[in-house]
């Protein structure tokens, strides 16, 4: 499938300079979709290991299927103004839409002490939400989304989608009704990428940035659930690294980070993924070592049922259209990742939708490359 070539405004054909200002724009500018809010149902989902997962379900009549999501390494659903961009596009488009807090974020942390494990634990955790959607009556096939270290846990539960629904009738959902998947920058060897990361000029603030709010996490799920972590851990981790090092390996049984990150990583999964996949990628994005990207290449040749729509602009999650863009894809808005997410599914189903129409593209900017 070829699809039509993002075009970023000139000014933001620089990866930092797009993660930065989509950022800053988004909070304040997001409400462009011309679509008003889904009438969420407030629902607490259990996930894996009994874990009480918090999330909001939206059916609109007569859905024909349904999109489980969820965000990035910090955040929370009411704030989470890009999940919130696909919730309205993707209801108005005739799908359920299920997002939710994972584990440690949001309302989820009110309602346990459990921490994160990137995916490991949160893979069963979208199975499960999806199974119990299924039960409220969102139709499947189920599609599975995120973005950052959320598109990592949504590779994570395509692979524990065939495991646990293969011959298994107890989750109330079958391995023909998980659709697949489709993820914007995710998250892919966190090993490398923090390492790259703390190393680059800006990158030491971006990076400072999210461990400020990791911190804030812990001391939130501190206050909720006393006696659960250990305060003098928190005081230590000042840091991604050290945040994971003081609080999350040693509930995991990790003996390093190093080994929890290897343990974790989303590239090693590319290979073995048996659902439909896509992947929106972007080789200026300033959070991921750039070594990553003819790896990634690599294993998305290898395996058929992974598209990878590899971009040479859009930064992280940024993904912002120019106008001119907007008119060659024929998008109502400039979310142009998330315009070709839907896109994608509508070509999977075989319905026409209301992202940007199907063309070709060179293979930078626009080839889906399989």
């Amino acid at each position: 499938m070829c699809y039509a070539a993002y075009n970023p405004p000139r000014f933001l054909r620089n990866g930092v300079q797009m993660t930065i200002y989509a950022a800053l724009w988004g909070k304040r500018y997001w409400d462009t979709t011309q679509h008003p809010e889904p009438p969420y149902e407030e629902k607490i989902f259990t996930g894996g290991q009994g874990v009480p997962i918090y999330g909001l379900v939206a059916i609109p009549k007569n859905a024909h299927s349904t999109i489980v999501g969820t965000y990035g390494i910090t955040g929370e659903l009411e704030k989470e103004w890009i999940l919130r961009v696909l919730g309205r596009k993707a209801y108005a488009q005739g799908y359920a839409v299920v997002l939710f807090d994972w584990r440690a974020h949001g309302k989820t942390a009110e309602l346990s002490p459990t921490l994160t494990s990137d995916g490991l634990y949160e893979g069963e955790d979208f199975v499960r939400i999806a199974a119990a959607a299924k039960a409220m009556g969102c139709p499947g096939k189920f599609w599975f989304t995120g973005y950052s270290l959320g598109g990592q846990l949504a590779l994570w539960a395509l692979k524990a989608a065939v495991e646990l629904t293969r011959g298994n009738n107890n989750l109330g959902i079958t391995e023909s009704e998980i659709g697949g998947g489709a993820v914007i920058c995710p998250s892919l060897d966190s090993l490398r990428s923090l390492t790259y990361l703390v190393r680059q000029p800006f990158g030491k603030y971006f990076e400072a940035g999210i461990a400020r709010n990791l911190k804030l996490l812990a001391w939130r799920i501190h206050d909720l659930h006393p006696g659960t972590l250990d305060p003098a851990a928190i005081k230590r981790a000042n840091t991604i690294w050290g945040f994971d090092e003081e609080l999350v390996i040693p509930r995991l049984g990790f003996p390093t980070v190093e080994a929890y990150y290897k343990a974790s990583s989303a590239l090693q999964l590319l290979p073995k993924l048996e659902k439909p996949t896509l992947i929106i990628y972007a080789q200026d994005d300033p959070f991921f070592h750039p070594a990553i990207v003819p790896e990634l290449e690599a294993a998305c040749e290898e395996n058929p049922m992974i598209d990878l729509l590899l971009t040479a602009h859009g930064g992280h999650i940024g993904y912002l259209s120019s106008k001119e863009g907007q008119r060659q894809a024929k998008d109502p808005d400039p979310w142009w990742a998330w315009n070709r997410i839907l896109e994608w599914l509508e070509q999977r189903s075989g319905r026409g939708g209301e992202g940007g129409t199907r063309r070709g593209g060179d293979k930078e900017m626009g080839g889906m490359r399989r």
